[in-house]
């Protein structure tokens, strides 16, 4: 993979404001803070009326011209259809949200959202809780561009309730200088010159996943002892001084500091460190496989009917390959439909060459989703991997 790629002005302005697309808003600056507060209001606590969408997206998530203060592809999608965007940056956390949004949908009141982007794992529980709608497909013809790795995903096998906003690979990063032949075994992680300098993630079905892939188990069938074994593997790497911390995407910093060399990491933070530091730091799928999973657009059940169809025309909006690939210039995460890769290549060819953005066949034949878990494994699964990781 190339260690040099062409940024974006936006997705540059992203990089020196030092933040996360899942930083906490109020601690934003440059592109995502007051600009982005005025472009979408600030909440979404009454219901739909005309035509209209709420949306409740990440921070840092969508095309935003910090000149304008508008999101250029949300401006031509309501010049084409006359319905209004407005757009929150209200999610932080997965948690965080459903915790805030739970009881209305308990009692089947309106949560002042139209729709909403929940991580795969969390989409599978609005599902499994009766908390969605299903799409009407007649409202959305472009729900055939969807990559084949993100189509059928276990919570959603047949996507009548959820579609990719955007995906998120989890694979090794790493400090060139200090493994200058990469990592892409989990043994290139754990040699002599990384040790008590690796960070893995916080998110337990990519670091676990990760380590998993490497013991040889589909992600898609995994059982509770398997993943008892990953967990434990991993457990015992603390213990022994191999891994200094379980972390969020401020692993980012501890690479740059130096603190850590090498990391189980994410694509978009990897591309982010690659593009900044001329050839410094780098990513890879590990040999063995590595982890696939997405931000999912997602109709809540207590929307309206009218709301909902207007819902569904602004995802068909974004599953247009031109609409998309102006989105993935400025978020540079993996773009999940089809064609928008040619049309990158009218907007910054550099970019459409990226693996980050646009992995080839072969790339994504070696990432897996992360199968969904019932309630109880979810209990169990995290409280085990939280104890492991010290918390």
């Amino acid at each position: 993979m190339a260690k040099k790629h062409s940024l974006s002005p936006e997705a540059r302005s992203i990089i020196n404001s030092r933040v996360s697309r899942r930083a906490v808003l109020a601690g934003i600056g440059g592109v995502g803070a007051a600009g982005a507060l005025a472009a979408c209001g600030s909440s979404g606590d009454s219901a739909s009326s005309g035509n209209a969408v709420r949306w409740g997206n990440w921070p840092l998530y969508l095309d935003f011209d910090s000149d304008k203060k508008t999101y250029p592809t949300l401006d031509k999608f309501t010049a084409s259809t006359g319905i209004d965007v407005n757009y929150l940056e209200d999610y932080n956390d997965n948690d965080e949200f459903f915790g805030k949004v739970q009881a209305q949908l308990k009692l089947k009141q309106d949560i002042g959202y139209d729709l909403v982007c929940p991580t795969d794992w969390m989409a599978a529980r609005w599902i499994r809780l009766g908390y969605s709608q299903k799409f009407d497909a007649a409202n959305i013809p472009n729900k055939v561009n969807i990559l084949d790795a993100l189509a059928t995903p276990s919570y959603d096998a047949k996507r009548e309730q959820t579609l990719t906003w955007q995906g998120i690979m989890g694979g090794f990063g790493w400090n060139t200088a200090k493994n200058p032949k990469g990592v892409h075994t989990l043994d290139d992680l754990f040699a002599p010159q990384n040790k008590g300098k690796i960070i893995v993630l916080t998110e337990m079905r990519d670091t676990i996943g990760v380590i998993l892939r490497a013991q040889g188990v589909d992600l898609s069938t995994v059982t509770e002892d398997q993943f008892m074994n990953g967990v434990d593997f991993m457990a015992k790497k603390i213990a022994d001084g191999w891994i200094r911390g379980v972390k969020g995407n401020e692993y980012a910093q501890d690479l740059t500091s130096g603190d850590a060399t090498a990391v189980i990491g994410w694509s978009g933070d990897m591309f982010i460190l690659a593009s900044e530091n001329a050839g410094k730091f780098d990513f890879a799928i590990p040999e063995s496989g590595g982890t696939l999973s997405g931000d999912n657009m997602m109709i809540p059940s207590t929307v309206s009917a009218e709301a909902k169809a207007n819902a569904e025309k602004l995802i068909n909006w974004y599953y247009d390959p031109a609409i998309a690939a102006e989105v993935a210039a400025y978020v540079n995460y993996l773009t999940p439909v089809k064609g928008a890769q040619a049309e990158m290549e009218k907007i910054n060819p550099d970019l459409a060459k990226s693996e980050y953005i646009f992995p080839s066949d072969a790339t994504l034949k070696n990432l897996s989703v992360f199968r969904a878990l019932t309630p109880a494994e979810e209990t169990k699964w995290s409280e085990a991997f939280q104890k492991a990781s010290g918390n």
